[in-house]
């Protein structure tokens, strides 16, 4: 770490390692703001990307391809690093809660902890099934998953609930590797089957129509079983139930639906939306304590809605550091307006992507070499 001989005169906390913090630490590294002791408390100390989940799933990626370990990171900010977990924050006396430290004071806060996997009250959903989110979880269980596939022969059903941009591209990404793995093993008796389960009339719903037609044309060529206006009910060990009385026979079942937030920034008394999201302005600051910012998925900007992306988190990098720092020294934050229309990549698991904006699609092996240097960069 850092030293400096400057005395410390405000204390700046972060609570997460998420893709906003990445670039707060990445900028105070090469710009440190004198009198200021930098704090990240992270459950996880290798943070990974979203964005190249399937890459990694698909096989395209290794596991330190698609995280960033905080340590080096915090070294290089001169950043106190705590391995631990916020529980609640006391925001009157200006300190965080953790699970297995003393209290943390600060004098501003940002959190940037990301989503968990919301449910809904679908009866079974967190016993049966395998949620993408937290992701470090996911990629722990997705290797299990590979195993059980690959050590017993046969018929494998696999199923996606949650038909958007991540339910698809995840699903794509697993068949590509399954059957390349099965493949590779001479499994020619074996075979993955697979199904996205969909709640609303289409995939994609949100998307562009020449984005949804192109990936609805991919799934078909790829034999999935798409279902539609399947509302899924109750999971059990082997099955999904849809509330239209049909029922999915299914041997792995993965949930990536609309992600939820955890209770303690509510609990806390921060102002959160009605599904536990920290509300936050334009200047990423929350809308009930002025000292306490928030990015990511955690965030819900109330002025400008956006999908849980990885790809907003970075953008709001940037203007997150700026206004730290002008908070920090007494200055008034300046208000982040994100992009109306902004850029959507799929890829599709075997190296080809889809690219969407204005309304328009493309799709190429091109496209995912374009995405995969936004990845890497």
């Amino acid at each position: 770490m850092k030293t400096s001989q400057t005395p410390i005169l405000k204390d700046l906390v972060l609570i997460g390692g998420g893709h906003s913090h990445v670039t707060v630490l990445k900028k105070f590294g090469m710009k440190p703001l004198p009198g200021v002791r930098l704090t990240v408390i992270a459950r996880d100390v290798h943070t990974p990307y979203s964005g190249m989940l399937p890459g990694y799933v698909a096989g395209h990626y290794e596991f330190d391809d698609v995280h960033i370990d905080l340590r080096p990171l915090c070294q290089f900010a001169g950043a106190r690093l705590y391995h631990d977990e916020a529980q609640l924050i006391d925001l009157k006396a200006k300190q965080i809660i953790c699970k297995g430290r003393p209290a943390v004071p600060y004098d501003v806060l940002s959190i940037n902890i990301g989503s968990t996997p919301s449910f809904k009250g679908v009866a079974g959903a967190d016993n049966f099934t395998t949620p993408v989110k937290p992701i470090n979880t996911f990629i722990e269980r997705w290797h299990l998953l590979v195993e059980r596939v690959t050590s017993h022969p046969g018929l494998h059903r696999i199923g996606v609930v949650g038909a958007g941009a991540g339910g698809t591209e995840l699903l794509l990404a697993m068949q590509h590797r399954l059957n390349n793995l099965l493949s590779s093993q001479g499994q020619h008796d074996s075979k993955v089957e697979f199904h996205l389960i969909s709640n609303s009339e289409t995939i994609l719903p949100g998307f562009a129509s020449g984005l949804r037609g192109h990936l609805e044309k991919i799934l078909s060529a790829r034999g999935v079983h798409v279902h539609t206006n399947a509302q899924a009910k109750s999971v059990t060990k082997g099955s999904v139930s849809l509330a239209n009385g049909k029922t999915i026979e299914l041997d792995e079942i993965l949930w990536v639906t609309v992600a939820g937030a955890p209770a303690w920034p509510g609990t806390s008394g921060l102002d959160v939306d009605e599904d536990g999201f920290i509300q936050v302005l334009d200047t990423l600051q929350s809308k009930s304590h002025p000292d306490v910012f928030a990015a990511g998925d955690i965030a819900a900007v109330v002025n400008h809605p956006r999908p849980k992306a990885g790809v907003f988190a970075v953008r709001q990098g940037p203007p997150l550091t700026e206004n730290l720092r002008r908070v920090l020294v007494g200055q008034v934050p300046k208000p982040f307006s994100p992009q109306n229309n902004f850029l959507v990549l799929i890829s599709t698991g075997d190296k080809y992507g889809v690219a969407s904006k204005w309304g328009k699609s493309v799709g190429g092996k091109w496209v995912w070499k374009w995405k995969d240097q936004i990845d890497r960069s």
